[in-house]
C-alpha cells in the first residue's frame, strides 16, 4: 500500500515547509559535478509541488537559497542563478495549469537583476491562482528577517507602547505575514538542524528528518512524511488528557 493511501485528507497540514538539502552530495555520490545535482534537485521540486497540490496542501514553502549560500564558490552560485532563470521561465505554464501561485520571501532584491525580474514576472503571472501557494525562500535568513521586522516596527512608530507589540503584531512585520505558520517542517539529507530557516514561524511545527538526499526525495517520501505527521499527537503545551477531552 502506498503511503498516499494512508493519508487522512481531513487532517492535512495546511502549510508544509521543506529544507531541500543534499543536491551537491547526491552529485558527488554518483560521480557528477555538484551543479548537476542542483539540476536533478529541480525534478524533485516539480514532483513534490505537484504532489502537494494534488492531495490538497494549501501552502508549500521551499528553502531554495539561503543568505549564507552566497558564500559558496562563485561557479556554483552563478550556475544556480542560471538554473533559477531557466526553471522559472519553464515552470510558469505548469504553475498556471495546476492553479498554483508563486510567492517569494527573503532579500530577493539582492539577487542579480535578471533573476529578480524573472521572479517578479512569474509571481505576477501566477497571482490569480488559488489552489496552492508555492513560496520560494531566496537569499533568505530568518535572523535577518527578525531584525528587519524590529527595525520596521521602530521605524513606523505606529505603536504607542511596548505592550502593543504582541506576537500577532510582530508576525505581521515578517516576510510571511500573509502565510499561516508551517505545521510540518521537512529536512532532507540526514542533517539535524534548522539552518536559519523560519525560526519564528516553526515554533510549533512538527519536525521530520530523512536520510534521503533532495534529488532522491520523491512523492512517496513526501507522503510518508505526512503520514508520520498525522500519527503524532500535537499538544501545544497541553497534556494528552486535555487534548482528548
Amino acid at each position: 500500500m502506498s503511503f498516499k493511501d494512508k493519508i487522512n485528507v481531513e487532517k492535512l497540514p495546511k502549510h508544509i515547509a521543506i529544507i531541500m538539502d543534499g543536491n551537491g552530495r547526491w552529485a558527488e555520490k554518483h560521480g557528477y559535478d555538484r551543479v548537476f545535482g542542483h539540476y536533478q534537485g529541480v525534478e524533485s521540486v516539480r514532483e513534490i509541488t505537484e504532489a502537494a497540490a494534488e492531495i490538497g496542501i494549501k501552502y508549500l514553502t521551499l528553502y531554495t537559497f539561503s543568505a549564507e549560500n552566497w558564500n559558496r564558490p562563485k561557479t556554483e552560485v552563478d550556475a544556480l542563478m542560471t538554473l533559477f532563470v531557466e526553471t522559472i521561465e519553464k515552470e510558469i505554464v505548469t504553475l498556471n495549469k495546476n492553479n498554483i501561485s508563486l510567492n517569494a520571501i527573503g532579500d530577493i532584491k539582492s539577487m542579480p537583476e535578471v533573476n529578480y525580474n524573472k521572479l517578479k514576472e512569474a509571481i505576477d503571472r501566477t497571482s490569480h491562482n488559488k489552489r496552492m501557494t508555492l513560496t520560494l525562500a531566496l537569499s533568505y535568513s530568518s535572523r535577518n528577517e527578525i531584525v528587519e521586522a524590529v527595525r520596521e516596527i521602530i521605524k513606523t512608530n505606529k505603536h504607542n507602547s511596548a505592550n502593543e507589540i504582541t506576537e500577532e503584531v510582530f508576525s505581521s512585520y515578517l516576510n510571511t505575514a500573509n502565510l499561516p505558520d508551517p505545521e510540518l517542517l521537512i529536512r532532507t539529507s540526514g542533517e539535524l538542524r534548522i539552518s536559519n530557516f523560519l525560526l519564528w514561524q516553526i515554533a510549533y511545527a512538527e519536525l521530520y528528518f530523512t536520510e534521503k538526499l533532495w534529488p532522491e526525495f520523491k512523492k512517496e517520501e513526501f507522503y510518508k512524511a505526512i503520514v508520520d505527521f498525522q500519527e503524532r499527537e500535537r499538544r501545544f503545551g497541553l497534556t494528552s488528557e486535555q487534548i482528548k477531552r
